[in-house]
């Protein structure tokens, strides 16, 4: 049999089906035989030479979502023209903006509701996301962009809060009640001098979440409401 030439091109290939599957059928419900009909051209034993199981697929479309945000800040780090509040501000809205990273994101969700793995993001968005905040909302202070007493625990809230308490999937709402949140959120950062959002951002916020909300068959290039308000 003859050797492939490029085997990280096939691993991509597997993973870029994997998760057009996993978005449009949900991962639980993704065989591998899902992922091979996407592919068309590869066999059981090809996607088995890479990935042990669907799980490890997860994982490592997991590992190339870590891989998007370090990107988005070792962009950040090295732009000396932005101040340390505009750094905050393109962190949140190349997430937001960015459908391929929400649609993997939106594939692991379900993990989270395993408490160990839960757990274990919040000490991750407490601990290393928002120390990389703090940087950015430090140079605001020293910048005079983000003149707060509390850069601390406003890195913690800007980590932790939009990946958890925004987030459908732990609390359901609609459209109206998800940017009631955003703008109390808005408020609270607003009060201790860290004015991170403005009405651009929270329009990106709903269009971004929108896009973790969908249902796993969902397929329509519009991003569909949270809940339907009665």
């Amino acid at each position: 049999m003859a050797r492939n030439a490029h085997p990280e091109v096939t691993r991509q290939r597997i993973l870029n089906a994997a998760r057009a599957q996993f978005a449009a059928k949900g991962f639980e419900k993704t065989s591998i035989q899902d992922i091979l009909n996407e592919l068309g051209d590869l066999s059981k034993g090809a996607i088995y030479h890479h990935f042990a199981s669907k799980e490890a697929i997860l994982d490592a479309l997991s590992n190339q979502d870590m891989e998007f945000t370090e990107n988005i800040f070792a962009r950040l780090d090295s732009d000396k023209t932005m101040s340390g509040l505009q750094k905050l501000q393109e962190t949140m809205r190349s997430t937001m903006r960015d459908k391929q990273h929400l649609t993997a994101i939106r594939a692991l969700l379900p993990q989270l509701d395993d408490p160990t793995t839960l757990a274990a993001n919040l000490r991750h968005w407490g601990n290393e996301l928002s120390q990389q905040l703090l940087v950015y909302i430090e140079e605001g202070v020293a910048d005079g962009s983000t003149p707060t007493q509390y850069p601390r625990e406003a890195a913690q809230m800007l980590a932790i809060l939009p990946n958890y308490w925004l987030i459908p999937h732990f609390f359901p709402g609609t459209p109206s009640e998800l940017r009631h949140r955003i703008e109390c959120l808005e408020a609270m950062l607003e009060a201790i001098n860290v004015p991170v959002f403005d009405g651009a951002l929270i329009d990106d916020f709903m269009t971004g979440i929108a896009v973790l909300a969908a249902p796993s068959n969902e397929s329509s290039a519009e991003a569909p409401q949270i809940v339907t308000e009665q």
